[in-house]
C-alpha cells in the first residue's frame, strides 16, 4: 500500500483539491496529512476529502511535521506531496514506479519548467551548490518537496532536518547512505508564489533553514 503524506500549513481552501487528487494514484491506500499547527480549516477541509489528519498542537514546521508523518504512516511506501498540489496530484504517481520497480531508494520529482518545487534563486542555488559540494550529485530539483520512498528508507533518513531545510538535509543524508536517488519529471503544479512582504519573510527563513541543514552536514 502507498501513503501519500502531506504536511499542511493553513492550507484551507486548497488542501481538498490535493486529497481528492491524490487518492486517484494507483495503488494509494491512505492519504495522510499532518495538519501543522494550522488556525485554519486545513484539517477539517482534508478529513472531509477523505484524508487521515494527525494534528500537531503549534506549528513545528515543515521537517517535524514530515518526520511525525513517517512515524505514523502505515503504507509501505510513502509519497510525500506538498498540499496546494491540487489537480496535478493525481501525477505523483510517477515517482512511486521507479521506487516499486527497484530502479531507485529515493525518487524526486522535477516539475515543467525545472524549478525545485519552490525557492527562488538564492534558495535554490545555494541548496544545490551545497548538494553537490557535499554528495557530488548536482540535482535539478534541490527543493522539490514531491519524494517517494519505501517507508524503512525514509525511517532510516529521520529526524529530518528542522522546518525548510528538510528537502536538503533528505538529499545529502540520502546519498551519503549510499541510497539510489532519482529525478523524475512530472507534470506537477503549485500556486503562484506572492511577493509581498510575507513571501520576502518565507524565503528568509527558507535560506537560513538550508543553509542550517547544510553546516549541521559539513
Amino acid at each position: 500500500m502507498i501513503t501519500v503524506l502531506i504536511a499542511a500549513y493553513r492550507e484551507a481552501g486548497r488542501i481538498g483539491a490535493t486529497v481528492a487528487a491524490a487518492q486517484q494514484v494507483q495503488g494509494v491506500g491512505e492519504v495522510l496529512v499532518v495538519d501543522d499547527g494550522s488556525p485554519d480549516a486545513t484539517a477539517e477541509e482534508a478529513r472531509t476529502h477523505g484524508a487521515r489528519v494527525v494534528r500537531l498542537p503549534r506549528n513545528q514546521g515543515k521537517g517535524r511535521a514530515l518526520t511525525a508523518g513517517i512515524e505514523a504512516a502505515r503504507g509501505d511506501v510513502v509519497i510525500l506531496a506538498d498540499a496546494d498540489l491540487g489537480p496535478s496530484a493525481r501525477f505523483l504517481e510517477r515517482l512511486a514506479a521507479p521506487v516499486l520497480r527497484g530502479e531507485a531508494d529515493l525518487t524526486i520529482a522535477v516539475l515543467p519548467s525545472g524549478g525545485s518545487g519552490g525557492g527562488r534563486g538564492l534558495a535554490r542555488g545555494l541548496a544545490a551548490r551545497g548538494i553537490w559540494r557535499r554528495t557530488g550529485f548536482l540535482p535539478r530539483a534541490p527543493l522539490s518537496g514531491q519524494r517517494c520512498a519505501r517507508r524503512e528508507v525514509f525511517r532510516r533518513l529521520l529526524p529530518f532536518a528542522r522546518g525548510w531545510g528538510v528537502e536538503t538535509g533528505m538529499t545529502v543524508d540520502a546519498l551519503r547512505a549510499g541510497l539510489v536517488v532519482l529525478e523524475v519529471d512530472c507534470p506537477l503544479t503549485h500556486r503562484v508564489t506572492l511577493t509581498g512582504a510575507g513571501d520576502t519573510w518565507h524565503r528568509a527563513r527558507q535560506f537560513w533553514d538550508i543553509a542550517w541543514a547544510l553546516v549541521r552536514r559539513r
